[in-house]
């Protein structure tokens, strides 16, 4: 069996989520169309944004029932990171907090991904 390497999330406007991951990722898309936009990530990961209203079949689940997540070397990081999307604007759905697998908070994109970025617990 091979291993996923994309990850695609279906967004209402391609090109507004664009810009958002470009901001977020700090570089362009690889590929870019009105209805699909592909992000090769450095981990050699792919995000995909495609426009909801073109995918086949018709997603069934609501957005935000699954997490973009990113992992990060210490809590400082986190908190950082934190502050920085909030002074950006990202909504913030959990302040940073410690869980069992870490340290942690969550932010939402513009069509309500989330997105989390955590500290794992160290050992």
């Amino acid at each position: 069996m091979t291993e996923p390497n994309m990850i695609v999330l279906y967004v209402t406007n391609p090109t507004a989520s664009a810009t958002f991951y470009q901001n977020l990722l700090g570089y362009a898309p690889v590929e870019a169309s009105p209805t699909f936009v592909m992000f090769a990530l450095k981990s050699g990961f792919m995000l995909g944004l495609w426009a909801k209203h073109t995918v086949e079949p018709v997603p069934t689940s609501a957005n935000g029932a699954s997490e973009l997540v990113f992992a990060v070397e210490n809590q400082q990081t986190v908190d950082q990171v934190s502050k920085e999307w909030k002074k950006r604007g990202l909504k913030i759905m959990q302040s940073p907090t410690t869980m069992d697998f870490g340290y942690t908070f969550v932010a939402a994109d513009l069509d309500g991904h989330r997105l989390r970025v955590f500290s794992p617990v160290q050992s």
